[in-house]
């Protein structure tokens, strides 16, 4: 099935309903995943009709941030992209303070797709705000492999999740997305 659902965001001529579907859908499976990498805690959760559960609890100081411009689909924080490989390093906005950043604490790191140059940057900005790249996961829709490569030859630390690793990326995937095709 997620090959199916890969198809449809690949092919240009998908609904634009279908599209959005099956890229909701992608997106949801890669930020589980992503999900199911940070650090929790066991715990006794008690429903609302009052019965005990034993579940997990995500350690505080987890982080998510977006490449703008390409993990706008993620939306969580923001590093602005002015070019396809140039981050702004002046707009880094944290959902905490930064002085807290890197403590053990997992970073999640939102991007489509691409070369790996705009993630090279914005880990690099990352790392100037005191991340550790061993605790960046990467979250990405669609991977070249001449990008994961780069990221990895850069980074080696650095933790990459992603759906589908092909020699092209699917270029057209935020207009059809935001509806600007």
């Amino acid at each position: 099935p997620q090959f199916k659902i890969q198809i449809i965001t690949f092919f240009r001529k998908s609904s634009r309903g279908d599209f959005v579907f099956s890229a909701d859908r992608l997106i949801r499976l890669v930020v589980e995943e992503g999900l199911n990498q940070l650090p929790y805690t066991e715990c006794t959760v008690t429903t609302p009709t009052g019965h005990k559960y034993e579940g997990v609890r995500f350690e505080k100081g987890n982080c998510g941030v977006s490449i703008m411009r390409s993990g706008r689909q993620f939306l969580v924080a923001s590093i602005t992209s002015q070019s396809r490989t140039n981050v702004n390093r002046d707009t880094l906005r944290w959902p905490r303070t930064s002085s807290s950043a890197g403590a053990g604490e997992k970073t999640s790191l939102f991007h489509l797709s691409g070369t790996g140059n705009t993630v090279i940057e914005a880990v690099k900005v990352l790392v100037e705000h005191g991340v550790q790249p061993s605790v960046i996961i990467l979250l990405s829709l669609f991977s070249t492999p001449h990008g994961a490569k780069s990221i990895i030859q850069e980074f080696p630390e650095i933790t990459i999740l992603t759906t589908e690793v092909h020699p092209v990326a699917p270029t057209h995937f935020g207009q059809k997305y935001f509806g600007t095709d």
